[in-house]
């Protein structure tokens, strides 16, 4: 029999179990005596600026690490974080929420403290949590606390998605026993049905009749746990792989089968055209919101469609629930070699998106969205995790063509604003933590890079300063277009409302505590990026690094955005 355990060490230790290294969060009142467990548990504390910045940055770490946690107090510190707890359940993040919450026998007693409605009611806050989490559990009875913790984070790792744990400041130290941590939490693993060689002969018969197939990844791939699969697939058959935003950065870009984001009519019309055309689509892992389709204009429209979802595989119109995506992948892989399957060589001449050498521009133009993100896209090497913001940030590192081993984050569905700069935060430890662990595709340097509006970098400014905190390799590239410049493109081109304040934003790095010798620049013309693209602490960046590209208010990058600006102009009225 192994000695009991207190229950915050209990909680915690499973965490550490589970790979987790750091935990994100703010002290407050209810949490205090549960912190000073997360140190003895072998794990970092990270400390952050507010609950919703931890709750992003928990976000962005756990979709690089498989799993994140944040600790939050009772009421309003759990409440500030719900917004981001939310955006994490909309795309997959597998978060687990702690929270410090009142003693027992005060929620008995219905006894009016703070951090309440002052009503003597104390399940508002966890009902709230219950419409954004996939499983919620109170820590009251310490003879079920150990099973519910460990059931709660299974859940957690299988649907890669939030999950809500409420420990009661008087059961921080309640006994448990400690026989469960000798075994590991694991994520059950997908069963065959009854069906499962019907679906897999019907897939196979559909392959081996196509002549024009394609194979789309998107971003619930991720939680499905078969990107390996996917990439051997994409890899063996040669066949034209395009991705929705969501799915950018899952896949190798460097394949020469690989031709980009698939944008729709808004994309290049040689690309709609060959999708339209396609006799079969493979469509793994599906995310069909309206911001991840360009307004649903990019779900491919073949004749023959075959999703891979979490609920099931659906061939047509057909869906066949409950049999698992990743066991039919992985089945179908071994049949590869003698299925008659069509193998595309050469890859047909489809455009694919490329970088422009940052000479290429003419030197003393001011610099323009038709061509920032192919000369910026020069910064990202093997390894590194780009991120664009909400904004034109996001639209514009969808073209950026990636190095191997390279992961991208951009607006998906949830869309908050200055959720990026926290998540960067988040997602650069994580990825300081597996290099160090030397789990980071052996790569032993490697940054992230984030593209954020001079709009969203205000919501969030503040954990720069935990970047610099925990020295983590970060360059910020700040687009300064004057305010909320996709907004202005959607509605509101002269209104006030799109304005922000104008910041010295390049000071921000020495408010908030970087070295002096920290690499600050800004850029209005082409030969000034030139310059700085080229300056050698860009490129071998240790520690934060922040560039300011100052553009135009109304300059739009082309396609999608360009179009809903133009029709915005065409509807004002004419003098």
């Amino acid at each position: 029999m192994a000695a009991p355990v207190k229950l915050a060490e209990y909680l915690f230790t499973r965490l550490r179990q589970l790979g987790v290294e750091s935990v994100h969060g703010v002290p407050g009142d209810f949490n205090l005596t549960m912190l000073d467990y997360v140190e003895p548990a072998g794990l970092n504390w990270v400390g952050n600026a507010n609950e919703l910045n931890a709750a992003y940055a928990a976000d962005g770490y756990s979709r690089i690490k498989g799993l994140g946690a944040i600790v939050t107090t009772f009421g309003v510190g759990e409440l500030s974080a719900i917004n981001a707890i939310a955006g994490a359940y909309a795309e997959f993040a597998p978060v687990v929420h702690i929270v410090g919450i009142p003693a027992r026998q005060l929620q008995e007693a219905r006894t009016l403290i703070h951090h309440t409605l002052n009503d003597g009611e104390y399940r508002r806050f966890s009902r709230m949590h219950a419409q954004v989490t996939i499983a919620q559990t109170l820590l009251w009875d310490p003879l079920t606390c150990a099973q519910q913790v460990d059931d709660t984070l299974a859940q957690c790792l299988l649907h890669c998605r939030p999950v809500y744990i409420e420990l009661p400041v008087d059961m921080v130290d309640a006994f448990v026993s400690g026989d469960r941590l000798r075994t590991p939490i694991l994520v059950p693993e997908p069963q065959a049905t009854a069906n499962m060689d019907e679906v897999l002969a019907k897939i196979v018969s559909k392959l081996e009749a196509a002549k024009q197939p394609i194979i789309y990844v998107d971003g619930e791939t991720r939680p499905l746990r078969m990107v390996d699969h996917v990439q051997q697939f994409v890899s063996a058959t040669k066949w034209p792989t395009l991705t929705s935003p969501f799915g950018k950065g899952l896949m190798d870009e460097t394949e020469p089968n690989f031709v980009g984001v698939y944008q729709g009519q808004w994309g290049a019309r040689a690309v709609f055209d060959f999708v339209k055309e396609s006799d079969l689509a493979l469509c793994f892992g599906p995310h069909y919101s309206g911001t991840n389709t360009y307004m649903w204009n990019s779900i491919p429209q073949s004749k023959e469609t075959i999703e891979f979802t979490t609920s099931g595989v659906k061939i047509g119109s057909e869906l066949y629930r409950d049999v698992s995506a990743k066991l039919v992948l992985s089945n179908l892989l071994g049949k590869l070699d003698s299925a008659k399957f069509k193998t595309y060589t050469p890859l047909p001449d489809l455009p694919k998106y490329e970088l422009l050498a940052p000479s290429s521009a003419p030197a003393n133009d001011i610099i323009k969205q038709d061509k920032i993100w192919k000369i910026l896209g020069n910064l990202i090497q093997p390894g590194d995790i780009v991120m664009g913001e909400t904004g034109t940030p996001g639209f514009g590192v969808r073209e950026m063509p990636m190095q191997k081993y390279c992961r991208v984050f951009s607006h998906v569905t949830w869309l908050s604003i200055g959720y990026m700069l926290p998540a960067a935060q988040g997602a650069a430890l994580a990825q300081k933590e597996l290099i160090a662990a030397s789990k980071w595709h052996d790569i032993k340097k490697a940054k992230t890079i984030l593209f954020i509006g001079d709009g969203s970098f205000q919501m969030t400014a503040q954990e720069i300063s935990t970047m610099i905190k925990h020295e983590l390799d970060v360059i910020i590239v700040l687009i300064n277009n004057d305010g909320y410049s996709i907004e202005r493109f959607i509605h509101g081109r002269k209104q006030g409302y799109n304005d922000v304040a104008r910041w010295r934003y390049l000071e921000a790095p020495s408010f908030f505590g970087a070295p002096k010798v920290t690499y600050t620049a800004s850029a209005k013309t082409w030969d000034e990026l030139n310059t700085i693209l080229g300056n050698e602490q860009v490129n071998n960046t240790k520690g934060l690094s922040m560039i300011e590209v100052i553009m135009e208010r109304e300059d739009a990058p082309p396609g999608q955005l360009q179009k809903v600006l133009e029709m915005q102009i065409e509807k004002e009225p004419k003098n």
